[in-house]
Protein backbone atom coordinates (compact mmCIF):
# COMPACT_ATOMS: atom_id res chain seq x y z
CA UNK A 1 0.00 0.00 0.00
CA UNK A 2 1.60 3.27 -1.12
CA UNK A 3 1.51 6.50 0.89
CA UNK A 4 -0.62 8.08 -1.86
CA UNK A 5 -3.14 5.23 -1.64
CA UNK A 6 -3.29 5.63 2.11
CA UNK A 7 -3.95 9.35 1.74
CA UNK A 8 -6.71 8.71 -0.81
CA UNK A 9 -8.45 6.12 1.34
CA UNK A 10 -7.84 7.57 4.80
CA UNK A 11 -11.06 9.64 4.81
CA UNK A 12 -13.01 6.43 4.20
CA UNK A 13 -11.39 4.49 7.05
CA UNK A 14 -12.67 5.24 10.54
CA UNK A 15 -10.70 4.35 13.66
CA UNK A 16 -8.14 1.62 14.20
CA UNK A 17 -8.10 -1.80 15.79
CA UNK A 18 -9.67 -3.79 12.94
CA UNK A 19 -6.44 -4.77 11.19
CA UNK A 20 -6.44 -8.30 12.62
CA UNK A 21 -10.01 -8.88 11.49
CA UNK A 22 -9.03 -7.74 7.99
CA UNK A 23 -6.09 -10.15 8.09
CA UNK A 24 -8.31 -13.01 9.25
CA UNK A 25 -10.80 -12.16 6.51
CA UNK A 26 -8.00 -12.11 3.95
CA UNK A 27 -6.65 -15.45 5.17
CA UNK A 28 -10.17 -16.91 5.06
CA UNK A 29 -10.72 -15.71 1.47
CA UNK A 30 -7.33 -17.08 0.42
CA UNK A 31 -7.96 -20.51 1.95
CA UNK A 32 -11.41 -20.65 0.33
CA UNK A 33 -9.80 -19.83 -3.03
CA UNK A 34 -7.28 -22.65 -2.52
CA UNK A 35 -10.03 -25.14 -1.66
CA UNK A 36 -12.28 -24.32 -4.62
CA UNK A 37 -10.21 -26.24 -7.26
CA UNK A 38 -10.16 -29.30 -4.99
CA UNK A 39 -13.94 -29.10 -4.63
CA UNK A 40 -14.46 -28.91 -8.39
CA UNK A 41 -12.05 -31.77 -9.11
CA UNK A 42 -13.63 -33.94 -6.43
CA UNK A 43 -17.12 -33.32 -7.80
CA UNK A 44 -16.10 -34.15 -11.39
CA UNK A 45 -13.81 -37.09 -10.63
CA UNK A 46 -15.93 -38.64 -7.87
CA UNK A 47 -19.56 -37.56 -8.32
CA UNK A 48 -21.64 -37.91 -5.14
CA UNK A 49 -23.69 -41.12 -4.95
CA UNK A 50 -27.43 -40.89 -5.49
CA UNK A 51 -28.57 -43.48 -2.94
CA UNK A 52 -28.04 -44.10 0.76
CA UNK A 53 -26.64 -47.59 0.21
CA UNK A 54 -24.13 -46.19 -2.29
CA UNK A 55 -23.00 -43.63 0.29
CA UNK A 56 -22.55 -46.41 2.85
CA UNK A 57 -20.41 -48.34 0.38
CA UNK A 58 -18.35 -45.23 -0.37
CA UNK A 59 -17.70 -44.57 3.31
CA UNK A 60 -16.61 -48.15 3.84
CA UNK A 61 -14.19 -47.91 0.91
CA UNK A 62 -12.87 -44.38 1.44
CA UNK A 63 -14.10 -42.43 4.46
CA UNK A 64 -12.36 -39.19 3.49
CA UNK A 65 -13.86 -39.21 -0.01
CA UNK A 66 -17.26 -39.85 1.52
CA UNK A 67 -16.88 -36.79 3.74
CA UNK A 68 -15.74 -34.68 0.78
CA UNK A 69 -18.71 -35.83 -1.32
CA UNK A 70 -20.95 -34.73 1.54
CA UNK A 71 -19.45 -31.22 1.53
CA UNK A 72 -16.73 -31.41 4.17
CA UNK A 73 -14.77 -28.72 2.30
CA UNK A 74 -17.85 -26.52 2.00
CA UNK A 75 -18.32 -26.76 5.76
CA UNK A 76 -14.77 -25.44 6.12
CA UNK A 77 -15.61 -22.69 3.58
CA UNK A 78 -18.62 -21.59 5.59
CA UNK A 79 -16.74 -21.51 8.88
CA UNK A 80 -14.06 -19.38 7.24
CA UNK A 81 -16.78 -17.18 5.75
CA UNK A 82 -17.65 -15.97 9.25
CA UNK A 83 -14.40 -13.99 9.35
CA UNK A 84 -14.71 -12.90 5.71
CA UNK A 85 -18.27 -11.65 6.18
CA UNK A 86 -17.35 -9.72 9.33
CA UNK A 87 -14.34 -8.13 7.64
CA UNK A 88 -16.43 -6.97 4.67
CA UNK A 89 -19.08 -5.56 7.01
CA UNK A 90 -16.52 -3.57 9.03
CA UNK A 91 -15.09 -2.10 5.83
CA UNK A 92 -18.52 -1.09 4.49
CA UNK A 93 -20.45 -0.21 7.63
CA UNK A 94 -19.96 3.56 7.25
CA UNK A 95 -20.69 3.59 3.51
CA UNK A 96 -24.26 2.33 3.87
CA UNK A 97 -25.06 1.22 7.45
CA UNK A 98 -28.54 -0.10 6.65
CA UNK A 99 -27.63 -2.29 3.69
CA UNK A 100 -24.31 -3.40 5.20
CA UNK A 101 -26.06 -4.52 8.41
CA UNK A 102 -28.78 -6.30 6.44
CA UNK A 103 -26.15 -8.11 4.37
CA UNK A 104 -24.28 -9.10 7.54
CA UNK A 105 -27.44 -10.51 9.12
CA UNK A 106 -28.40 -12.47 5.99
CA UNK A 107 -24.85 -13.77 5.62
CA UNK A 108 -24.65 -15.04 9.20
CA UNK A 109 -28.10 -16.66 9.01
CA UNK A 110 -27.02 -18.30 5.75
CA UNK A 111 -23.91 -19.77 7.37
CA UNK A 112 -25.88 -21.15 10.33
CA UNK A 113 -28.54 -22.71 8.09
CA UNK A 114 -25.93 -24.27 5.84
CA UNK A 115 -24.06 -25.81 8.76
CA UNK A 116 -27.31 -27.16 10.21
CA UNK A 117 -28.21 -28.72 6.87
CA UNK A 118 -24.87 -30.57 6.68
CA UNK A 119 -25.64 -32.93 9.55
CA UNK A 120 -25.35 -35.80 7.09
CA UNK A 121 -21.64 -35.15 6.53
CA UNK A 122 -20.49 -36.93 9.67
CA UNK A 123 -23.69 -38.73 10.68
CA UNK A 124 -23.71 -40.70 7.43
CA UNK A 125 -20.27 -42.02 8.28
CA UNK A 126 -21.56 -43.29 11.62
CA UNK A 127 -24.59 -44.90 10.00
CA UNK A 128 -22.30 -46.56 7.46
CA UNK A 129 -20.39 -48.23 10.29
CA UNK A 130 -23.64 -49.35 11.91
CA UNK A 131 -24.90 -50.70 8.59
CA UNK A 132 -21.73 -52.76 8.14
CA UNK A 133 -22.22 -54.26 11.61
CA UNK A 134 -25.96 -54.89 11.28
CA UNK A 135 -26.87 -58.57 11.54
CA UNK A 136 -30.51 -58.55 10.43
CA UNK A 137 -32.48 -57.16 7.50
CA UNK A 138 -34.71 -55.16 9.84
CA UNK A 139 -31.67 -53.43 11.34
CA UNK A 140 -30.30 -52.62 7.91
CA UNK A 141 -33.65 -51.26 6.74
CA UNK A 142 -33.90 -49.03 9.80
CA UNK A 143 -30.39 -47.66 9.19
CA UNK A 144 -31.16 -47.08 5.51
CA UNK A 145 -34.28 -45.14 6.52
CA UNK A 146 -32.23 -43.00 8.91
CA UNK A 147 -29.76 -42.33 6.12
CA UNK A 148 -32.55 -41.31 3.75
CA UNK A 149 -33.80 -38.84 6.35
CA UNK A 150 -30.33 -37.31 6.53
CA UNK A 151 -30.12 -36.96 2.75
CA UNK A 152 -33.56 -35.33 2.67
CA UNK A 153 -32.36 -32.76 5.23
CA UNK A 154 -29.14 -32.36 3.27
CA UNK A 155 -30.99 -30.83 0.31
CA UNK A 156 -34.01 -29.59 2.25
CA UNK A 157 -35.40 -26.30 3.50
CA UNK A 158 -32.39 -25.24 5.62
CA UNK A 159 -29.98 -25.71 2.73
CA UNK A 160 -32.11 -23.91 0.16
CA UNK A 161 -32.94 -20.93 2.37
CA UNK A 162 -29.31 -20.67 3.46
CA UNK A 163 -28.09 -20.86 -0.13
CA UNK A 164 -30.43 -18.11 -1.33
CA UNK A 165 -29.76 -15.84 1.65
CA UNK A 166 -26.00 -16.25 1.19
CA UNK A 167 -26.24 -15.17 -2.45
CA UNK A 168 -28.44 -12.18 -1.57
CA UNK A 169 -26.05 -11.17 1.22
CA UNK A 170 -23.06 -10.99 -1.13
CA UNK A 171 -25.08 -9.21 -3.81
CA UNK A 172 -26.02 -6.52 -1.28
CA UNK A 173 -22.44 -6.23 -0.03
CA UNK A 174 -21.24 -5.92 -3.63
CA UNK A 175 -23.81 -3.22 -4.40
CA UNK A 176 -22.57 -1.24 -1.38
CA UNK A 177 -18.99 -1.65 -2.66
CA UNK A 178 -19.99 0.26 -5.80
CA UNK A 179 -20.73 3.29 -3.59
CA UNK A 180 -17.15 3.77 -2.37
CA UNK A 181 -13.48 3.35 -3.28
CA UNK A 182 -12.57 0.86 -0.57
CA UNK A 183 -13.13 -2.11 -2.90
CA UNK A 184 -12.52 -2.10 -6.63
CA UNK A 185 -15.24 -2.15 -9.26
CA UNK A 186 -13.93 -5.55 -10.36
CA UNK A 187 -14.50 -7.04 -6.90
CA UNK A 188 -17.96 -5.51 -6.68
CA UNK A 189 -19.13 -6.69 -10.09
CA UNK A 190 -17.61 -10.15 -9.69
CA UNK A 191 -19.52 -10.45 -6.43
CA UNK A 192 -22.77 -9.52 -8.14
CA UNK A 193 -22.27 -11.67 -11.24
CA UNK A 194 -21.06 -14.79 -9.40
CA UNK A 195 -23.96 -14.77 -6.96
CA UNK A 196 -26.62 -14.02 -9.55
CA UNK A 197 -25.32 -16.93 -11.62
CA UNK A 198 -25.20 -19.15 -8.53
CA UNK A 199 -28.97 -18.81 -8.23
CA UNK A 200 -29.10 -20.72 -11.50
CA UNK A 201 -28.90 -23.79 -9.24
CA UNK A 202 -32.69 -23.73 -9.39
CA UNK A 203 -32.84 -24.03 -13.18
CA UNK A 204 -34.22 -27.51 -13.99
CA UNK A 205 -31.71 -30.13 -15.19
CA UNK A 206 -28.81 -27.71 -15.78
CA UNK A 207 -28.93 -26.05 -12.37
CA UNK A 208 -25.99 -27.85 -10.79
CA UNK A 209 -23.73 -27.08 -13.77
CA UNK A 210 -24.71 -23.40 -13.75
CA UNK A 211 -23.91 -23.31 -10.05
CA UNK A 212 -20.49 -24.85 -10.66
CA UNK A 213 -19.84 -22.28 -13.42
CA UNK A 214 -20.54 -19.48 -10.93
CA UNK A 215 -17.79 -20.87 -8.69
CA UNK A 216 -15.18 -19.86 -11.29
CA UNK A 217 -16.19 -16.20 -10.83
CA UNK A 218 -16.28 -16.68 -7.07
CA UNK A 219 -12.74 -18.12 -7.16
CA UNK A 220 -11.41 -14.94 -8.79
CA UNK A 221 -13.47 -12.86 -6.36
CA UNK A 222 -11.93 -14.66 -3.36
CA UNK A 223 -8.40 -14.04 -4.64
CA UNK A 224 -9.05 -10.35 -5.24
CA UNK A 225 -10.87 -10.02 -1.93
CA UNK A 226 -7.98 -11.64 -0.03
CA UNK A 227 -5.53 -9.23 -1.64
CA UNK A 228 -7.71 -6.22 -0.82
CA UNK A 229 -8.30 -7.20 2.81
CA UNK A 230 -4.56 -7.64 3.33
CA UNK A 231 -4.10 -4.17 1.87
CA UNK A 232 -6.73 -2.74 4.21
CA UNK A 233 -5.01 -4.39 7.19
CA UNK A 234 -1.73 -2.81 6.10
CA UNK A 235 -3.44 0.55 5.55
CA UNK A 236 -4.91 0.48 9.04
CA UNK A 237 -1.46 -0.24 10.43
CA UNK A 238 0.21 2.48 8.36
CA UNK A 239 -2.40 5.08 9.27
CA UNK A 240 -2.09 4.10 12.91
CA UNK A 241 1.67 4.58 12.81
CA UNK A 242 1.30 7.95 11.06
CA UNK A 243 -1.25 9.11 13.63
CA UNK A 244 1.04 8.07 16.49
Amino acid sequence: MTQKSAQNLSPLMDGYGWEWLYRLGGIAALIIAILIPFQIVAFIAWPPPSTVSAYFTLFQQNRLLGLVDLDLLLIVDNLLSIFLTLAIFIALRRTNPSFATAALALGMISIVLYLVSREATFSMSTLSDQYALASTDSQRQAILAAGQTLLTTYTGTDFNIGYILGAISLIIFSAVMLQNRIFSQAIAWLGIVSNVISLGLYVPVLGIYISIFSVLFLWVWDILMARRLFQLASLKWNLGVQAA
